[in-house]
């Protein structure tokens, strides 16, 4: 085993682990794509019959709360936990949840980022046009950020950072202390002018997920799409 997969096998089985005994359950599967300083950690079949039985109330909003909270709390360990497995310094650390999938995603951002990421980017895909369409969104649901930068992690999936996207009534509620609530608020709008600005025209493949989280500390932003297997990628 390459030392790339036995690396991803510890993080994944560790990010297992703490799931499994702080929510209660742990994923069945889950997926680790690094590509410095970028960790995405995918977990499937993630969700509690607690949970499960909150949702058939209809009751989703009270489960993202808990998540929130929950991941907010172990930030810190989650962090440590990680700088135990080859010394990995995480400087940034986003969650985010797809409870119609059972799915999650866990973003890491590591200390050692440099000013100049060199990710290649699919000849078929216009990166510039994507970039486009991304601040597109984000002009429909707040603002243009004041930088967005987008990166190819794998052929599986995409992250885009984008700087200073609150508008001032978002920055208002933050500071009286709505910043649950904001957040909540923010995902489905999100995921809306996302999908209006028919990205997957661009990206020539389909988006299988979207995961989206906020500092609203430093005003930072990061969307990751999870795609599925390229046509192109699939044939023998």
């Amino acid at each position: 085993m390459s030392k790339d997969k036995t690396l991803q096998a510890e993080i994944g089985g560790y990010i297992s682990t703490m799931l499994r005994r702080h929510f209660g359950k742990g994923p069945t599967s889950v997926y680790v794509t690094i590509n410095q300083p970028f960790i995405t950690i995918h977990f499937q079949g993630f969700l509690s019959p607690m949970e499960a039985n909150l949702i058939k109330q209809n009751e989703i909003k009270r489960v993202l709360e808990t998540r929130d909270i929950l991941m907010n709390d172990l930030r810190v360990e989650i962090i440590q936990g990680l700088k135990q497995i080859d010394r990995l310094e995480v400087k940034e650390l986003y969650a985010d949840w797809n409870l119609a999938k059972e799915t999650g995603l866990i973003i890491c951002v590591l200390e050692d980022e440099s000013d100049e990421i060199s990710l290649p980017w699919p000849d078929d895909v216009d990166k510039e046009a994507f970039r486009k369409k991304i601040e597109q969104a984000s002009d429909k649901a707040e603002k243009v950020p004041a930088r967005t930068e987008t990166y190819w992690l794998s052929d599986r999936t995409i992250l885009v950072r984008r700087t200073e996207i609150l508008i001032r009534i978002e920055k208002a509620l933050i500071r009286n202390g709505f910043t649950e609530e904001l957040k909540i608020a923010k995902r489905p709008l999100e995921h809306e002018v996302l999908k209006e600005v028919q990205l997957e025209t661009v990206l020539k493949r389909k988006i299988s997920e979207t995961f989206l989280d906020w500092n609203f500390d430093t005003d930072l932003g990061y969307v990751v799409f999870l795609l599925e297997p390229n046509k192109q990628d699939m044939e023998v």
